[in-house]
Order: structure tokens, then C-alpha cells, then sequence
């Protein structure tokens, strides 16, 4: 079981020739809406792995509720522990150029309202896996991570979006995952030594014993455990829309470790399915079937 406790939007996608500059208005050429939030991203890519699913969450009782969770409930996760709460169901506003490239400005909403007392309600198993990352309040994140831990669980937690006072307990996770530019933000932060990211990357597992992946776009991933250091390609591809690539990267990393995978083979699905998640638009819609990633592994 892959339980995702994070957040769920809607995501209001415009597509531009290229990304205004402050203060500059860039006409647009398309504009859809798709269910979004890296939380549930997270939760349909596990699901979308084979891995059994349960989403944390909160919507508002809003039109755009019953969207953002649409793909959720087609995807077979298990949506009981979703709350309905007044708060509007949260959004994100996302700006796509022609070569991949976005901006987004997230509004959370509802999200705001998943706090540590919902956690009271969600059975965490031993063995399980427990995804977290950073769109909703960051007390619930802490008081998720060591409920996993005294539940003999493990804990996966994606450090996005970059919030600085979250580095006080990154070191609770047993995975934690980040883009190339958090980690580097993280690591001034908590004042890791070395002269390059990877020696940096050392000083943290060898600090805390988590197992740290970095993602590094296109040129793959890079993961250090307190056994050693592993370097994982990703697909060569031509991007289209990079919405959603790392959150498809995450579940099915939970999706693998729930499996069972050794990490080398879960990081090497996991960077897959989230190369393959650049060719279409959108974050949800583009998440690769397990069938799609295996054919494009062999």
C-alpha cells in the first residue's frame, strides 16, 4: 500500500510562445484545465504503477472539486480519507512555453486545511509506504513523517515545493527526493560540506542515514545511501510539456519500493515513467501506464 497524504488542485493551463517577463502581458495560443497538486500527481502515478493507493487529502465543495478528483477515482485510488471541507478546492496557474518550460503560482485552498488531526483517521500500516511532499501545511508533513516511522513504515518526502524551514526535518524521511535545485537551496541551508552536489549529497546520508535522490531533468538521477552512490539515465526525449515530471518520478519510485524493487530498479522505472510524462501535455493526463514504461525499458 502507497499512501499519499498531500495536496489536490485543479491546474489552469495557458500555453504561451514564451514566458513573459515581469511585468510583461504574452498572448496565449492554448488553455485547458486539468486535475493537478503534487500530492494527488503523486498518488494516480503509483496508481498508474500498480501500486495499491489511498489519497490524504482535502477539496472544497466547489465546481472544480469533482474535476480535480476525476482522474483520481478512474485511476481505482482509494479516496475515503479525502476531505470536503468550505475552503475553495486549491489551484494551480500554469504558464507553458513551446520548448517544455513552465512557471506556476499555486493557490492552496483546501489544502490548507490538512492538518495533523486528520492524520488520527488514516491507518498506517507497517511495511507501507507513506508519501509527503510540501503543498500542505508543513505540521502535518513532520507529524506524517514520524507517524509513519512509529508505525514501522517508510517515508518518502519530496521536497517540493522549496521551503526553508522544512530542512529542520528532512533527516526524519527515509528517502527524501529533490530536484537538482532544491537540494543545492537545502544543502546552504543546512550547511553541507563540499565543493560539488555530490559530495554534498554524502554529507547528508552519511549525517542522517536517508537515502537522498536527486533529479537532474534530462540527465537522469543521482541517489546516495549510506552503501554507496547510484547514477540512473533517463530516456532520451523530446519535451513537451515537463508538468508533472517529477511527481510521475515520485510515484512510481513508491510505487517500486511497495513492490518490493530493489532501489537501482525502482529509481530506473521511476526515471522512465517520468521521461515519458514530458511527451503530452498537462500533469495528471500525462502520466504513463506501467505497460507504457515497461515497453519503453525493453
Amino acid at each position: 500500500m502507497v499512501i499519499v497524504i498531500g495536496s489536490i488542485n485543479l491546474d489552469l493551463i495557458a500555453t504561451v510562445a514564451r514566458l513573459p517577463s515581469p511585468g510583461e502581458t504574452v498572448p496565449g495560443d492554448g488553455f485547458s484545465t486539468a486535475p493537478g497538486g503534487k500530492g494527488a500527481n503523486q498518488a494516480l502515478a503509483a496508481a498508474r504503477a500498480r501500486a495499491t493507493v489511498r489519497m490524504v487529502g482535502a477539496v472544497g465543495r466547489d465546481a472544480f472539486a469533482a474535476e480535480a478528483l476525476a482522474l483520481l477515482a478512474e485511476g481505482g485510488v482509494d479516496l475515503s480519507a479525502i476531505r470536503h471541507v468550505e475552503a475553495a478546492t486549491g489551484v494551480a496557474l500554469i504558464l507553458v512555453e513551446k520548448a517544455g518550460e513552465n512557471v506556476i503560482a499555486v493557490v492552496p485552498g483546501a489544502n490548507a486545511t490538512v492538518l495533523p488531526a486528520q492524520l488520527a483517521q488514516v491507518a498506517i500500516g507497517e511495511g507501507e509506504i507513506v508519501m509527503l511532499q510540501h503543498e500542505i501545511p508543513l505540521e502535518t508533513v513532520e507529524a506524517a513523517l514520524d507517524a509513519a516511522r512509529a508505525a514501522g513504515a517508510k517515508s518518502i518526502l519530496n521536497t517540493a515545493p522549496y521551503r526553508e524551514e522544512a530542512a529542520a526535518f528532512l533527516a526524519r524521511a527515509d528517502y527524501v527526493v529533490a530536484n537538482e535545485t532544491e537540494f543545492d537551496l537545502y544543502a546552504g541551508t543546512l550547511g553541507l560540506s563540499g565543493d560539488d552536489r555530490e559530495t554534498r549529497m554524502r554529507d547528508f546520508t552519511g549525517s542522517t542515514g536517508a537515502t537522498l535522490v536527486v533529479t537532474l531533468g534530462g540527465e537522469g538521477v543521482v541517489a546516495v545511501t549510506p552503501d554507496g552512490i547510484l547514477h540512473i539515465a533517463a530516456l532520451p526525449v523530446e519535451p513537451v510539456d515537463t508538468v508533472g515530471a517529477g511527481d510521475t518520478f515520485c510515484g512510481y519510485f513508491a510505487a517500486g519500493l511497495a513492490a518490493g524493487m530493489p532501489l537501482r530498479e525502482a529509481l530506473r522505472r521511476a526515471a522512465a515513467a517520468g521521461s515519458l510524462a514530458c511527451l503530452g501535455p498537462g500533469a495528471q493526463p500525462s502520466i504513463p501506464l506501467a505497460a507504457e514504461v515497461d515497453e519503453a525499458l525493453e
